[in-house]
């Protein structure tokens, strides 16, 4: 069997929900409540605090150490975002080599590292292509940054392990099951191996969600029964093909209107609401009940919106809207209701009757740090690990959230419910084999009509 993929009995048989996988750690932060410290007497805890999922800290800036090079897969705004965030972090980080299919967004990196960072990346350290990730790694980094489109992200992150590198990797984590199962490998493997792996999950480095984590877990609100989940912003940023473009070229310079290379928007963005519920619950869903559309999205083959309802482990059900289109409505936002209160991330937890019992206090995080950028704060945790020598992996965790958007999506694809142990045996894979920028049969990525069959349900590339 390939030692990187999961059989469906490993998987089943594994603690793959966010409460398995992480620091975890009773450092508390700030807030402010109707009671002394945020507790209520009589509470009955979801998990007790040697099993809650958070870091044990979150500094302002990681600590002094060893010196830390890292490589760049990936050179678009996303990573030059993350590159960035690393560099902000901590002392004693480097940028060293960079990696990207296209030259020019290489260059454009690699200036604007050396402008704002004083990143002076050698042109022997720049690779293009798409094996320019295998010479990054090759290249005596001692981190990989993978900010690719998602697509990309499996084989990468089995590349950067392989080679012994501790990984961030942008979410998601993949766009198929077999790229998520594929990560899930990954990701024992890395800690078999002592590695540091943190995903671009940044709620889970948000004070704010953190301190709610807490009082959910210590059973404010009391057990959970649904949730509402929702990513409703205007259109995404799209790319028209321009003249010399092959096809392949103008749909990954275009990549997030593409499923095969992001997924879809419920993958690529509204993982992020799934993935606090999965963290907060400790669950996954069983059944997903989907639909979607397209109405005006201007290039690609994806929707502009879906609807999903994801039946949970323990019969609870998770509303999920996400919703990519100008002139509606806008709602990004998680609530979690429970048989005592609510639970919203705005930072205020509510009892039956609607009265606040807890809130954030958002001045004071404010007042007491001087970092609260989660973008910067998941990295002070990334390489706080490293310096300690404190293995831990996200990647699990988040290909877990990673794939339970796959199943809302694929279920708004077809029109049909669609189980995790479809997932589980699911063969989709959306990555191409034979890579290169060329010209294709652009017939095959049309918008998906549920009812009938679609490329994006089975395993023809």
């Amino acid at each position: 069997m390939n030692k990187n993929l999961l059989n469906r009995r490993e998987f089943l048989s594994s603690a793959v929900t966010a409460g398995a996988v992480g620091t975890l750690g009773t450092a508390g932060v700030m807030l402010s409540s109707c009671s002394r410290d945020g507790r209520t007497s009589g509470l009955t805890p979801l998990l007790p605090e040697s099993k809650w999922n958070i870091p044990a800290s979150l500094p302002n800036k990681a600590k002094d150490g060893k010196p830390l090079k890292a490589g760049l897969i990936g050179c678009g705004n996303r990573g030059v975002g993350v590159a960035r965030d690393f560099l902000s972090a901590a002392p004693d980080v480097s940028i060293v080599a960079l990696g990207d299919v296209f030259p020019d967004k290489l260059e454009e990196a690699r200036k604007d590292l050396n402008e704002k960072f004083g990143q002076d990346i050698p042109k022997d350290r720049c690779f293009v292509g798409f094996d320019s990730y295998e010479k990054v790694i090759a290249s005596g980094v001692d981190v990989v940054l993978l900010a690719t489109p998602p697509v990309f992200r499996p084989v990468h992150f089995k590349a950067a392990v392989e080679a012994g590198k501790h990984a961030f990797l942008e979410k998601p984590v993949a766009v198929d099951p077999v790229g998520a199962r594929s990560v899930i490998a990954t990701s024992r493997e890395a800690l078999a191996k002592g590695l540091v792996v943190i995903t671009g999950t940044q709620r889970h480095h948000q004070r704010v969600y953190i301190e709610g984590y807490k009082q959910v877990q210590r059973g404010v609100i009391g057990e959970i029964l649904a949730a509402n989940i929702y990513w409703n912003t205007g259109s995404h940023w799209y790319r028209n093909k321009e003249k010399g473009w092959t096809d392949v070229e103008g749909m990954i310079r275009d990549w997030g209107n593409y499923t095969w290379l992001s997924g879809d928007h419920i993958v690529e963005q509204h993982i992020h609401n799934i993935d606090v519920i999965n963290w907060f619950t400790g669950k996954k869903p069983v059944k997903a009940t989907g639909f979607g559309a397209h109405h005006h999205r201007s290039t690609g083959d994806q929707y502009d919106m879906f609807a999903v309802d994801y039946l949970y482990e323990g019969g609870f059900h998770v509303n999920s809207l996400s919703r990519q289109m100008d002139g509606c409505s806008n709602n990004i936002s998680e609530h979690i209701l429970g048989t005592k209160g609510s639970w919203s991330s705005d930072g205020i937890i509510k009892n039956l009757k609607g009265k606040i019992v807890w809130q954030f206090d958002n001045q004071k995080e404010k007042d007491e740090f001087k970092q609260t950028n989660a973008f910067v704060l998941e990295h002070v945790n990334f390489v706080n690990h490293i310096r300690d020598n404190q293995p831990i992996s996200h990647a699990e965790a988040t290909a877990v959230s990673t794939l339970t958007a796959i199943m809302g999506r694929i279920s708004a694809y077809t029109g049909k419910d669609v189980t995790w142990d479809e997932m589980l045996g699911s063969d989709l894979n959306l990555l191409p084999p034979d890579l290169s920028l060329k010209n294709v049969d652009m017939s095959k990525y049309h918008i998906p009509v549920p009812g009938k069959p679609s490329v994006r349900t089975n395993n023809q590339r």
